[in-house]
């Protein structure tokens, strides 16, 4: 074949391709949400002369092209490989790996948070605490704790940041609970701790607020592959995650209630198991308002949790201890309107935040 031909048949080729990249790009499906980043897609923007003359049509139809791009999550994958095998990239979208573990990049510590987070934590104390109620804090490592060093990664000082948070809330006992975590406590491919790992960690509780802990668990598996909320991010062809979930008879006997929606709802909700971030099977996930009673409780003792999310794999596991227990989420509920709708008379109240939130307070209303 002559050189005319050959270029012919190239530029075919690549007619071929680019017109078919745009076919797929106009006519395939566009997708609203993104199960592996768990996350919602760029729509496309509206083409208006006002979009256009500030500059916002291109700026959001960069997004949505990027977004909507024909194969997306197979050519993610093809890029974090190439990144980690290849150029040998210490991070992929703020994600790094290390045996088999991911974790978010979490440097440096931010001071300023801490403060912020502090204030808000004592503002609550002084409008809401009773007399005669504790107050306490524990801060929850997040995995960087376990895995920055040892790969090589920028990490924080977690011990300072601990000591910094108790020094910040003297109103609070500090309870501390690093000492009983490793890397192992938490789920390869998500942001949390597994359950099944953290009953020393409930127990300690527990025992520092002066309730009666618990050991006697049954341990359950959730029948479905745990693909948490790192594995999208990274983009990684990684092993999944199992979910195991404990039950015991004082569990049995407790209702619990959704004060956001006004529902009663079960202790694991194992159809939100089932769905799209598989962590939602413990107290049905991100709710701002739970509360949790337990008739056959020994005494009439009640705690009042202000948590993030990592509080739903546990306070399943501090039941046993109390008569009531109350969680309430300050991102998604400002505490002025508290008093309204939670119960503070002789309730003990503990501050349980993960080093992800305070180091990020601003998420704290």
């Amino acid at each position: 074949m002559d050189m005319s031909k050959k270029s012919i048949a190239v530029c075919a080729v690549f007619a071929l391709l680019m017109g078919g990249g745009f076919l797929l790009c106009v006519f395939l499906p566009k997708e609203a949400y993104s199960d592996s980043e768990r996350r919602r897609l760029a729509g496309r923007p509206v083409l208006s002369a006002d979009t256009v003359q500030s500059g916002r049509f291109m700026s959001e139809f960069e997004a949505y092209a990027t977004d909507t791009f024909p194969f997306r999550d197979a050519f993610r994958t093809v890029k974090a490989l190439t990144a980690d095998g290849v150029f040998k990239r210490w991070d992929n979208n703020g994600i790094y790996e290390k045996d088999g573990f991911l974790a978010a990049v979490e440097y440096p510590l931010d001071e300023d948070s801490l403060n912020r987070a502090a204030e808000r934590f004592e503002a609550v104390c002084k409008k809401y605490r009773t007399k005669g109620a504790k107050v306490f804090l524990s801060v929850i490592p997040d995995k960087g704790c376990f895995l920055a060093k040892e790969s090589g990664h920028l990490s924080m000082d977690y011990q300072a940041f601990e000591k910094k948070m108790a020094d910040l809330c003297p109103f609070a006992e500090y309870i501390p609970i690093s000492d009983l975590l490793e890397r192992e406590d938490y789920y390869k491919t998500d942001t949390h701790w597994r359950q099944e790992r953290i009953v020393d960690v409930a127990n300690r509780l527990l025992q520092a607020m002066g309730a009666e802990p618990e050991e006697d668990y049954e341990t359950h598996t959730l029948k479905r592959d745990f693909y948490g909320v790192y594995y999208g991010q990274a983009a990684l062809p990684l092993k999944p995650d199992t979910l195991y979930y404990l039950t015991q008879d004082a569990m049995e006997r407790c209702t619990v209630y959704d004060g956001q929606n006004q529902k009663e709802i079960a202790m694991y909700d194992l159809e939100r198991g089932m769905g799209k971030d598989p962590y939602e099977l413990f107290l049905s996930g991100p709710l701002s308002l739970v509360t949790i009673q337990n008739q056959a409780a020994p005494e009439e003792k009640k705690l009042v949790i202000v948590r993030d999310s990592f509080a739903s794999g546990l306070a399943p596991l501090l039941v046993s201890g109390y008569s009531r227990i109350t969680l309430v989420d300050i991102r998604y509920m400002h505490p002025d309107v508290l008093g309204q709708l939670v119960d503070f008379q002789s309730s003990d109240i503990l501050f349980l935040y993960s080093t992800l939130v305070l180091n990020h307070s601003d998420t704290l209303k």
